[in-house]
């Protein structure tokens, strides 16, 4: 059985953490906090999820997101004009921030679960993995979808007290997105990660 050391991110105790099995956890003695987990198939669970977030993604951006019905005039958007209006606006670095943190960080946040981790699954040695795994760790911190989410929700019931709002496929469609995102992103323990990482370069 192997060992390695690492600090509490918590506490920052050092730590001589053991091997795990499937299924289970290592947490700091003094703090409590999690120093690694090892969910069962989660590498296989986060390639899952991230084809299936993928599919979610491309939908949608092909179909509308929101309508919006008021006094007899209706208006569609889908979800690739929300930064493009905002551009027309003359307002070019927040609709670069807009597209960048809904649509293009994500899409690339995706590619590189996939990138990383179907050779782990197909047990296929490739020389890239650790810039690969390099860049989850820098696209992670411009993950905000959940955030978006829970803003078009809250604009949305105050839209709703002025006109007729229609959800699209898109919308939900969007969601989905988001669900299996952060699906595959809870199956990608760092520190097991890095270990399988190291085992394929090896």
């Amino acid at each position: 059985m192997t060992s390695h050391q690492t600090a509490c991110h918590e506490c920052d105790l050092l730590i001589t953490v053991p091997e795990i099995g499937e299924g289970e956890r290592a947490d700091c003695p003094r703090c409590g906090g999690l120093i690694t987990a090892r969910p069962r198939n989660g590498i296989q669970r986060a390639l899952a999820f991230a084809l299936a977030g993928i599919v979610f993604l491309i939908i949608s951006l092909l179909y509308p997101f929101l309508s919006f019905s008021s006094s007899g005039l209706e208006s569609v958007m889908t979800l690739t004009e929300a930064s493009l209006t905002i551009y027309e606006e003359r307002s070019t670095s927040l609709a670069a921030i807009i597209f960048v943190t809904i649509i293009a960080a994500p899409a690339v946040l995706l590619a590189t679960i996939l990138a990383l981790t179907l050779p782990l699954v197909l047990k296929i040695r490739v020389p890239w993995l650790r810039e690969v795994g390099k860049l989850l760790a820098v696209l992670t911190e411009w993950n905000m979808v959940e955030v978006f989410i829970i803003g078009v929700i809250v604009s949305l019931v105050k839209i709703m007290k002025l006109a007729t709002v229609i959800m699209g496929l898109s919308f939900w469609a969007y969601i989905a997105f988001t669900i299996c995102l952060v699906a595959a992103m809870s199956g990608l323990d760092t520190w097991r990660l890095w270990a399988e990482i190291e085992d394929n370069s090896a």
